[in-house]
């Protein structure tokens, strides 16, 4: 299964990954865009020491998925506001989450994930953020690559931006 920080920020979000694309088409984008639904979740107190719910009030995210012979490509595109709420106190922040993403699983299971503008959350593990410099929970602006070996496991996650959000910070 896919990390749900990595399908979350990048298109995810998400639905992140696995069947993401609805049946119905969306005229808008032209042939082969779909909606993309983001069903709201919760990340457990593991990674802000709170749990905060996640939620999509505004969702009009699309995709496109390509087939290449290095892998199955998503293109993903469109409208995507996410709120974020510590669910021991009710504080809650909204952010424009629309960045554009190119989500590319590769025939050996492995994942890269390439993202543009403002995309998150982003949800690493205390150990991938330390790793990684970056907080367990954020919002960030920019481009962002992360990729993933077939596990599941983060291989590399570099941000050319910064963190737009600290989402643990913005909501103790």
């Amino acid at each position: 299964m896919r990390r749900l920080g990595v399908i979350v920020a990048l298109g995810t979000l998400l639905g992140m990954l696995g069947g993401v694309v609805a049946a119905s088409p969306a005229l808008a984008r032209g042939p082969k865009w779909q909606f993309l639904p983001a069903d709201p979740f919760t990340l457990d107190a593991s990674f802000c020491g709170f749990k905060v719910r996640v939620a999509f009030p505004v969702n009009k995210e699309y995709g496109k998925i390509l087939k290449a012979s290095d892998g199955s490509v998503l293109l993903v595109t469109g409208s995507l506001k996410e709120s974020l709420t510590n669910l021991n106190t009710g504080k809650t922040i909204t952010a424009n989450v629309s960045g554009q993403a190119k989500l590319t699983t590769h025939p050996d299971g492995s994942f890269t994930g390439v993202a543009h503008g403002h995309n998150g959350p982003i949800v690493l593990t205390p150990a991938e953020a330390k790793r990684f410099g970056l907080p367990t929970v954020s919002v960030t602006a920019g481009a962002a690559t992360i990729s993933e070996d077939p596990n599941g496991n983060i291989t590399s996650l570099t941000l050319h931006g910064h963190v737009f959000i600290d989402v643990c910070a913005a909501l103790s």
